[in-house]
């Protein structure tokens, strides 16, 4: 088939076993590739879907300026949606993104502001600052934290997807939460489709959401290198009444298991990669499952090429 254009390639990304990570447990570990979309990121879903529900709100008109607080990779899909939709963008990306992610972002044409690695109630939060832009210069703010078209981006096609991919019942689904979609998403999708799926949520050590998810109370602060997912505010759009239980993985097992991903499945990935991964592989150990684990790969390795847990051993 010929996609009508390279928005009509988002999305229907594969569903691949790991056979070597996966080996000898109790159920498969299955990974659905979404760092082989356009964009190489799970991101290109929610700029396409954001965007189109704002033009058929009528609060998007044509030859406006697009603003996004991101990590990176929803700034990627957006300018992707841009060219073809003929919009400018602005990205406000946090100093501790990597310089890859900057210089892809620049080479698609969106202006890139970098912001101090600051708190949430700080002025200078990457969010606040794009919000303050967006008021100043009358920029439509596309919001992924807050933009319910974020999690329907995951309702309506990641969750059917995988449920048709697998093609029976889901032991359980593991992912990380940055703006809380996907998990948010895939986990409401799978309490209708499949209820006794279990949903785990996959969190760095150093960020709150893990204890947040599970009690309602915020666990403790501390800094973390893995980009994109964990947060010390849990995000407007993340429902945690769809997680069964969250898993706290540390930056080293986060990257030691992305290098396995790349070395050992040919599976060119991320460092949040590697968190999912981590969390699946201890939820498919324990056992006790209808069936398989699946997690997502959340984007593609080109965008950490210059970061320190790319080059170890």
């Amino acid at each position: 088939m010929i996609a009508a254009g390279v928005l009509g390639a988002i999305g229907k990304t594969p569903l691949v076993r790991l056979t070597h990570l996966g080996a000898g447990l109790g159920v498969p570990v299955l990974v659905k590739c979404e760092h082989l979309n356009p964009g190489g990121s799970i991101k290109d879903r929610i700029a396409k879907s954001i965007v189109e529900d704002a033009e058929a709100r009528g609060v998007l008109r044509p030859g406006m300026t697009l603003i996004e607080a991101t990590a990176g990779n929803t700034g990627v899909g957006l300018a992707l949606v841009a060219a073809v939709r003929g919009y400018r963008l602005v990205c406000v990306m946090p100093e501790k993104m990597s310089i890859d992610k900057r210089v892809a972002l620049e080479l698609l044409g969106a202006k890139v502001v970098i912001t101090p690695n600051a708190p949430p109630d700080s002025p200078d939060h990457f969010q606040n600052v794009a919000r303050r832009l967006a008021r100043e210069e009358g920029w439509f703010l596309t919001d992924q934290f807050c933009n319910p078209a974020n999690v329907r981006a995951h309702e309506e096609t990641t969750g059917p997807e995988l449920l048709e991919q697998v093609g029976g019942p889901i032991g359980a689904f593991v992912a990380g939460a940055g703006t809380g979609g996907t998990i948010t998403g895939v986990g409401r999708f799978l309490r209708r489709s499949s209820p006794r799926a279990r949903v785990v949520l996959a969190d760095p050590v150093g960020s709150r959401l893990a204890s947040w998810a599970t009690t309602g109370v915020l666990g403790p602060d501390a800094p973390y290198k893995v980009e994109g997912i964990g947060s010390s505010k849990p995000p407007e759009i993340f429902d945690r009444s769809v997680i069964d239980e969250a898993l706290s993985i540390s930056d080293e097992e986060s990257f030691a298991t992305a290098r396995r991903l790349i070395r050992e499945e040919g599976l060119l990935v991320g460092g949040s990669s590697g968190t999912n991964v981590a969390a699946a592989l201890r939820v498919a150990a324990r056992g006790g499952l209808d069936g398989p684990v699946v997690t997502v790969l959340p984007d593609a390795w080109d965008r950490y090429r210059s970061q320190p847990w790319m080059a170890e051993g």
